[in-house]
């Protein structure tokens, strides 16, 4: 019963990873670029939300600010800091990342202070399911998390927008002579993921209702780790990843003795998946034209 209770907390603790990972992965797979500022935008929308619950009242109209400015500001960063860098070296624009990620840290620091503030959303209390006592925050985040991404891959699969990502991430030139704008596809690339990374800071809020201007550091860096053992790039390798490692995380923390060194165990996966096998669990080798 405990390991069942332990294995339903890592796949929606996972499920969270995974749709930060989302935001990695499209963003990698179409602009060929490691956007290390996506991690913060989860500490943004939590900022959002916390300033917006308390001015209204009412969590539905903080999520939805939340997301929207999230949206806007995720365009923006896209907009002012990365499409002048869009024939860059990679060593450029991961460095302008690492800096928009301080600069909204410093931000959030500067504005609401270094104390943690704490952020009380739903309180769903629990429930017992066939003998296993379980929070109801937990249900809901698993199932909001399969919608989602349920969601997205049919918006890529079906949709004229989701197929120009998929052009594009394939090849970039020939998708602009075809006459499809490139730079209008990043933007909703960034618009999506940065939606997600507002969705996902919810659901983190919802397990761990402190808030810090850091609190999207550790998150981002996971998802990111995530997303490479499922192959970066690959939307399905993004959710592989993502519930992986929350069930690894969740069965770590379970057992005492190795409690201490779950983040080691996590990214020690890592290593060894990249040796076995370079592009991730579900990643394609590319060949590079010439």
């Amino acid at each position: 019963m405990d390991f069942i209770t332990t294995l339903i907390n890592g796949l929606s603790i996972g499920g969270i990873y995974a749709m930060i990972a989302l935001g990695y992965t499209m963003v990698y797979g179409i602009a060929k670029m490691l956007n290390f500022a996506h991690g913060d935008i989860i500490m943004v929308g939590g900022y959002t939300i916390y300033v917006f619950l308390n001015m209204t009242g009412h969590p539905a109209i903080a999520i939805i600010t939340a997301i929207i400015f999230c949206l806007i500001l995720g365009v923006t960063i896209e907009k002012v800091a990365y499409k002048p860098l869009r024939g860059a070296s990679p060593l450029a624009v991961l460095i302008t990342a690492i800096g928009v990620s301080y600069l909204l840290q410093s931000l959030a620091q500067i504005i609401f202070g270094s104390a943690p503030k704490m952020v009380t959303i739903f309180n769903f209390g629990t429930k017992n399911i066939g003998g296993l006592r379980i929070q109801i925050s937990t249900i809901v985040t698993l199932i909001a998390t399969i919608i989602v991404m349920i969601a997205l891959s049919l918006f890529v699969k079906f949709t004229k927008m989701g197929r120009a990502m998929i052009a594009t991430s394939e090849d970039k030139d020939a998708t602009q002579l075809m006459g499809i704008n490139v730079n209008g596809v990043i933007t909703v690339t960034f618009a999506i993921g940065s939606s997600l990374a507002a969705i996902a800071g919810l659901f983190y809020l919802m397990k761990s209702p402190s808030l810090t201007n850091t609190l999207g550091s550790m998150p981002g860096i996971k998802a990111f780790t995530a997303a490479v053992i499922g192959g970066i790039g690959s939307i399905p390798g993004a959710m592989l990843g993502g519930f992986l490692l929350g069930i690894v995380e969740c069965i770590s923390y379970s057992i005492p003795v190795i409690a201490p060194y779950t983040d080691a165990i996590e990214f020690l996966i890592l290593i060894v998946i990249l040796l076995v096998r370079p592009t991730g669990i579900l990643g394609k080798k590319r060949r590079e034209k010439v």
